[in-house]
């Protein structure tokens, strides 16, 4: 496995596996996982995915200041690069990128990449300008790696619609492959942040798998309404003493949109359940989709 830090660096590189490979076949195909680093097994089931998938696996480790807001943790975002490449090497990663942030932004950017409408809910509403440095930062990438399959886990399921919606909208030649979430065992949703929970905030973190666990039985109640779902839901997390919700919502996907009677529960669509829920500082994201 290698370790580049810069753009030419990874263009050439690439460039070079690709034509080695097709020498002995027509094409060859390039897996790509964009991560902000600090990996669990969550990222490495993505790399062992696409090295089943594809010829030549990239991943990149690059904490992004672009999606993060004013008081936010991009400081104390955490960050261990050498633990990082010896878990992508094992995992069967070719290549990691590394570029610094003077790498990826040399100058003040004055172009940036603007989801409308699907950025507007959920995170979007509590976290402005995020998803444009995330659509930002990801079409750069694309740009750098030109792979034929990118692998995003759905854990951040509004990130995937968004990356899913610019990559048709521009015609962009690369796949969105949609990953499961990876659990630990207790059910708790794999993330580089539950590092920062203590020992009862990580206890309490259990009620959002338990309560996105009851949606289905509570909807399949004669006379549920899409409000009373809603409320036992956040009656469920709200009975830990430590959780303050930051949403709780009930949308389709990937269009998002609200949905608002059973009938389109039980309609054709897939129905999203996300949840965002702080912890003390720490705050969690969790979903399930229904269809």
């Amino acid at each position: 496995m290698e370790s580049i830090a810069t753009i030419s660096g990874m263009r050439s590189r690439l460039k070079e596996a690709r034509r080695e490979i097709e020498k002995t076949k027509p094409f060859s195909t390039v897996g790509f996982m964009p991560t902000l680093g600090y990996m669990h097994e969550g990222h490495m089931s993505l790399i062992r995915q696409a090295r089943k998938e594809c010829d030549i696996v990239v991943v990149s480790i690059f904490v992004n200041p672009l999606q993060f807001g004013q008081n936010e943790d991009f400081d104390k975002y955490p960050r261990d690069p050498e633990r990082d490449l010896k878990l992508a090497a094992e995992a069967g990663a070719d290549f990691v990128f590394v570029p610094g942030v003077k790498e990826m932004y040399p100058a003040p950017t004055k172009t940036t990449v603007v989801v409308k409408q699907i950025t507007d809910v959920m995170c979007g509403a509590s976290r402005p300008g995020h998803f444009e440095g995330v659509a930002t930062v990801v079409t750069k990438l694309f740009q750098i790696v030109q792979p034929d399959r990118a692998y995003f886990g759905m854990k951040d399921a509004q990130q995937v619609a968004v990356i899913e919606q610019f990559t048709a909208d521009l015609n962009m030649p690369v796949h969105i492959v949609r990953c499961e979430t990876l659990r630990e065992p207790d059910g708790l949703a794999m993330s580089s942040r539950n590092v920062y929970l203590n020992e009862e905030e990580r206890k309490q973190a259990l009620v959002l798998s338990e309560a996105l666990g009851k949606v289905q039985g509570w909807a399949d109640q004669p006379g549920m309404t899409i409000e009373r779902l809603e409320r036992n839901i956040r009656d469920t997390i709200e009975a830990a003493p430590l959780t303050r919700i930051d949403y709780v919502e009930i949308r389709t996907y990937p269009g998002l949109e609200p949905v608002t009677s059973m009938d389109q529960w039980n309609g054709t669509e897939p129905v999203l359940v996300a949840l965002a829920v702080k912890f003390g500082a720490t705050r969690l994201i969790d979903n399930r989709i229904f269809s």
